[in-house]
């Protein structure tokens, strides 16, 4: 896991003026995405779990501080920083979090941290880049799942993730998002996933010839074995599979016009007596393709979705952002906003609630926590004092919240492209805060950020 130099300096340097100040008050900061990508109607909030494991693990070590202490960026830091504050430091404060899987919006906060302020503040970069990765790719996976229509979709993306520990975790979120399966080994073994294989090009060519590639991967794994069919000609191998009395599982298509293809493909099957052999579809799919090739009536029973999964290609990153919204002061909790324009935020810790059926969800409004409201609260205790409450749910379980979560959303937000805005609204109190803080602020614009 990350330890405490995955940050920015910056916050390093805030945190040796905080201690040279003397000054540790408790404050509130909110992890939120500003906007949402164009083409998302809504996104789904993933990496909680990861986000919770740094925070219990979060510490100096020795050669931590050995490093920091040879910076000349905090030369002027007192030896305490390093020797006392530092080297003893654990995070000690609550989170608030929204469900794994729980589809959220703009403005809305995903994790809420309260601690003291410079603890808060040294957590803010790897809070960010967990919870906004596994965010985004989930996101992503539930537009294929419903894409997809029911059929099976598999995560391939390792190879084309941005490093080991990313496609690790994109698995999970992908999985968590509605994906049946991983190929990546190492989210299987750490997360229990499903995971799944076929074959490479390579081994066909490696083989003396097509047939015999297909005889011997069928001698060491069975009928439940996939073949990869088009490493020279598609149309050719399903005779041969038929010609040879081969019964697979399966057979993959990795390139070409799937969508005719798969038809041909289907027709030769059938008429050789291997109507439940599967035709499976992989290379460069995403939504927008794999809704084209079943719109188009391609007989495809699975699709292997690899680079536009692991890398959100169309939304490569969220607007996420980490706030400040509340700070003691003299015993007295005061709300904080920020005023830059087009980078306001809202004051104060919040809450969101979800109106409608859990499964018919009606709209949203983000509140101070301790105002009446009618829904259901999304931000639910997971840390309190440093310790976790309780242990995240197993991945198979969050799929299944989910898949009820989005299919509860209008079919309008849910849409792959022009998605329609659902709707969010702040509270009356929330309103009435910002009014009375942006009094004498008139460039401020109360509005969602």
């Amino acid at each position: 896991m990350a330890g405490g130099l995955s940050t920015d300096l910056y916050e390093l340097t805030m945190a040796a003026g905080y201690h040279a100040a003397g000054e540790m008050p408790r404050a509130s900061f909110e992890l939120f995405v500003r906007a949402l990508p164009a083409s998302r109607g809504f996104l789904v909030a993933a990496g909680i779990e990861q986000a919770v494991e740094y925070l219990e693990s979060w510490r100096y070590t020795p050669e931590d501080v050995a490093y920091l202490r040879s910076l000349p960026a905090l030369a002027g830091a007192a030896p305490g920083f390093f020797d006392d504050y530092l080297s003893r430091l654990r995070f000690s404060g609550d989170v608030w979090a929204v469900g794994e899987g729980v589809p959220v919006f703009a403005g809305e906060p995903l994790v809420r941290i309260t601690a003291p302020v410079a603890e808060g503040q040294l957590v803010e970069t790897a809070l960010l880049s967990t919870v906004l990765f596994q965010t985004m790719i989930a996101s992503k996976a539930v537009r294929v799942v419903e894409a997809a229509r029911g059929r099976a979709v598999v995560e391939f993306g390792g190879r084309r993730a941005h490093g080991t520990e990313a496609a690790m975790y994109a698995a999970r979120a992908a999985c968590l998002g509605g994906f049946r399966a991983t190929s990546n080994l190492d989210a299987g073994c750490r997360f229990d996933l499903p995971v799944s294989g076929t074959m490479a090009h390579s081994w066909v060519m490696a083989q003396p010839d097509e047939l015999t590639a297909f005889r011997r991967y069928l001698d060491v794994h069975g009928r439940r074995a996939v073949l990869l069919i088009d490493t020279y000609d598609p149309l050719a191998a399903a005779r041969s599979i038929v010609e040879a009395g081969l019964r697979p599982g399966g057979v993959r298509l990795d390139s070409g016009a799937l969508g005719p293809l798969s038809r041909s493909v289907r027709a030769i099957l059938d008429a050789g007596g291997c109507a439940e052999t599967q035709i499976l579809a992989s290379g460069d799919l995403d939504e927008y393709r794999i809704a084209e090739l079943l719109g188009s009536g391609a007989p495809i029973d699975g699709f292997g979705v690899g680079t536009a999964l692991s890398t959100s290609w169309d939304a490569p990153a969220l607007s996420g952002v980490y706030k400040l919204v509340e700070i003691e002061r003299n015993g007295v909790v005061a709300p904080l906003m920020k005023r830059s324009p087009g980078k306001q935020s809202l004051p104060g810790a919040k809450q969101v609630w979800r109106a409608g059926a859990p499964d018919a969800a009606a709209g949203d409004v983000i509140g101070l926590p301790g105002e009446p409201a009618a829904g259901r609260p999304l931000l639910k205790p997971v840390v309190r004092n440093g310790e976790r409450i309780a242990a995240g749910p197993p991945v198979a379980e969050l799929q299944a919240v989910c898949h009820a979560a989005v299919c509860g959303l209008p079919a309008a937000v849910r849409a792959l492209r022009d998605p329609a805005a659902y709707p969010v609204a702040v509270s009356p109190g929330l309103q009435q805060l910002v009014s009375r803080m942006t009094a004498t602020s008139p460039r401020f614009d109360p509005a969602l950020p």
